[in-house]
């Protein structure tokens, strides 16, 4: 038997071969990291969609051809491609467009809570609200305003501050909570205003309405973002302001042309004014419908209210 010393070298055909890796660009290695974590990203958010999707088919709001009979015979308030259901005590404001006098959206009034409602067309496939919420937040920060996300009944949302100046010259700021739900090939806007924006239990009756809203997106081919048609409800369903509660009350006022990131035509909403320059301080609107602001919003100026009832 032969013996080797401890410290005996080996030789060279006895010796164990290490692989040494090559050192891996760093740049490689964030550029696969940031793959990884986009691809993750993606992944998180189509799931988030499908979620939304399956609680919609079931919760609301509904395409056409997705009610049953009983619930098409139920009283609502046919505006074309959208249609409201008729709920106690509601008014009903109707938006047109300037230029053309097109309907171009729909403003609920629930005691001191506002919704406005808008439908665009969407693509087959994919929903819009993803990147519209990212034009809404922009829009809100180039106009001076604040924002943040926030998860709702209806999925992710926007809480927004959107400065104004009232008619003495004064400067506050309305407070709106933008949320919004993806269809098969459409999209609804809904704004939040007045108490609905920031108290969750003003806002249920009106989230309640929402669930209940039916689209009639229509076989026409249209673009993604092209807002779906709009009309007057039919004479029997339109009534003065001074009529009962639960009965539809259409207005007129007259916005821009709307667009689903668009946050100047918005329904008013309460004013939380700053103080005056030389002291004092401004009265914030009514929230009980005294001076509501409800009508086309400039982020900077008080637009015109309701200009004609019917």
């Amino acid at each position: 038997m032969k013996w080797r010393r401890r410290n005996e070298p080996v030789e060279a055909e006895q010796a164990e071969e290490v692989a040494v890796p090559e050192e891996e660009d760093p740049q490689a290695v964030a550029d696969r990291a940031a793959r990884v974590a986009a691809e993750a990203e993606a992944e998180r958010v189509r799931t988030a969609a499908l979620a939304r999707e399956a609680r919609r088919r079931t919760q609301g709001p509904f395409d056409l051809t997705e009610i049953s009979e009983e619930d098409a015979a139920r009283p609502r308030v046919d505006l074309g491609a959208l249609r409201l259901p008729a709920v106690q005590g509601m008014e009903l404001r109707l938006e047109l467009e300037e230029k053309t006098q097109r309907v171009i959206g729909a403003v609920v009034v629930l005691g001191p809570s506002t919704l406005q409602l808008q439908a665009f067309a969407a693509p087959r496939t994919d929903g819009i609200w993803e990147e519209v919420r990212a034009e809404i937040r922009a829009q809100v920060s180039r106009q001076g305003g604040a924002s943040e996300d926030a998860e709702g009944v209806f999925g992710p949302e926007v809480l927004a501050r959107v400065p104004v100046r009232t008619d003495d010259g004064r400067t506050g700021h309305r407070a709106v909570r933008f949320a919004g739900v993806d269809g098969p090939r459409w999209f609804v806007r809904a704004v939040f205003g007045g108490r609905a924006a920031v108290e969750r239990e003003a806002a249920a009756p009106l989230e309640a309405m929402l669930r209940a809203v039916v689209v009639d997106r229509g076989d026409e081919a249209m673009a993604p973002r092209d807002m779906l048609p709009l009309r007057l409800p039919p004479q029997d369903q339109a009534r003065p302001a001074t009529g009962q509660p639960g009965e539809a009350q259409a207005a007129q006022a007259q916005p821009g042309q709307a667009q689903p990131g668009q946050v100047e035509n918005l329904p008013g909403q309460p004013v939380e004014q700053q103080p005056a320059p030389g002291g004092g301080t401004g009265s914030p609107a009514s929230p009980d419908g005294g001076d509501d602001g409800l009508g086309p919003l400039d982020p900077f100026h008080r637009g015109p209210e309701t200009t004609e009832t019917r």
